[in-house]
């Protein structure tokens, strides 16, 4: 395996042979290859060729791999990059670069924002009209503003209760959970006196504390695999980096190979379920949660022959860097 990752060349017996120290002779490892092929370890490109592992030799080899350990100096690089970033778009974006320059793959990174951004403060501002600007600040410093009609009017007061109520009750948590808590407060008529509930309900529906669920994706490198043999025709070529430039098709490649708990890594061999021009393609990953509780997924994608352990530890450590963000 990996004198085929080394070379991209078939391995034959007699190359084994030579360069391992095992007693089993030409034709005695010609044997074993046989043996491997008809198990479908082994394909055979031409007869008179070596062998070349196949979709199933990945998986077995990688499955007892562990990463390795990232050189000194670039460890500390990384951590130095991330330390001059305060926002949570910065690093995600900083780490699909990372990723790129330090396994020539391609690198992807996602933040899902969602219900589990925690809160730090709103701000109601009244303006013409009858229309509120509503704005929402989350603890990994993303603003979000929206402008919203009430079918009543809102006084400047009643804007400052309502402010200062979710404010004062609600800082620190995840947005979820403070629409749900504040939901049914809102339910039990006492939270505030009953006059302003009625208008912080009207607010609520409006979608206060609430945001898009529109993730952060950054996706870099994706010209890394046009040196490659893929075996892909020139049409399939380019579908398969249109799709790497779809948002959607990338949140679903994370979402459906990253699925293990954060902090955990995966490798996931043959992506052809995503798209089938991602037959030949490896995804390795992890699912990670942010310091200000934001859940991330980290990724590299490459070709089957590559250096594993390497890749594998360019996405821990930089998982971790991530992970360690603190806004």
């Amino acid at each position: 395996m990996r004198a085929y990752i080394e070379t991209g060349e078939p391995v034959g017996s007699r190359t084994l042979s030579r360069a391992t120290r095992t007693p089993l002779s030409p034709a005695s490892i010609r044997n074993v290859m046989a043996d491997l092929a008809d198990e479908g370890y082994l394909s055979q490109p031409h007869t008179s060729a070596g062998r070349v592992p196949t979709e199933k030799a990945f998986r077995f080899y990688v499955s007892s791999l562990t990463a390795g350990r990232m050189a000194q100096a670039e460890a500390q690089r990384l951590q130095r990059e991330f330390a001059g970033l305060e926002t949570m778009q910065a690093r995600v974006e900083c780490s699909s670069h990372i990723l790129v320059e330090l396994t020539r793959n391609v690198g992807i990174a996602a933040a899902l924002p969602a219900g589990a951004q925690e809160l730090d403060q709103i701000e109601l501002v009244p303006l013409a009209d009858q229309r509120i600007l509503m704005v929402l600040v989350t603890r990994d410093r993303m603003v979000r503003h929206r402008v919203v009609t009430t079918e009543e009017p809102l006084s400047m007061d009643e804007l400052a209760n309502i402010r200062n109520y979710v404010n004062r009750n609600f800082a620190g948590w995840r947005l979820g959970d403070a629409r749900r808590e504040l939901l049914r407060r809102m339910l039990q008529e006492g939270a505030l006196y009953q006059a302003v509930t009625r208008k912080l309900e009207a607010l609520y529906q409006k979608g206060l504390l609430m945001v898009d669920a529109a993730p952060e994706v950054h996706m870099e490198g994706a010209s890394n695999l046009l040196g490659l043999d893929l075996h892909l025709t020139r049409e399939k070529m380019r579908e398969l980096l249109r799709a790497l430039e779809e948002k959607a098709r990338l949140i679903e490649l994370l979402d459906r190979f990253l699925e293990q708990p954060a902090g955990e890594l995966e490798v996931h061999v043959g992506l052809e379920g995503v798209h089938p021009a991602m037959k030949d393609l490896v995804l390795i990953g992890m699912s990670v949660r942010m310091g200000s509780g934001l859940p991330a997924k980290v990724a590299v994608l490459g070709p089957m022959r590559m250096h594993y352990e390497r890749v594998m530890a360019a996405v821990l450590e930089t998982s971790q860097a991530l992970a360690g963000a603190q806004f």
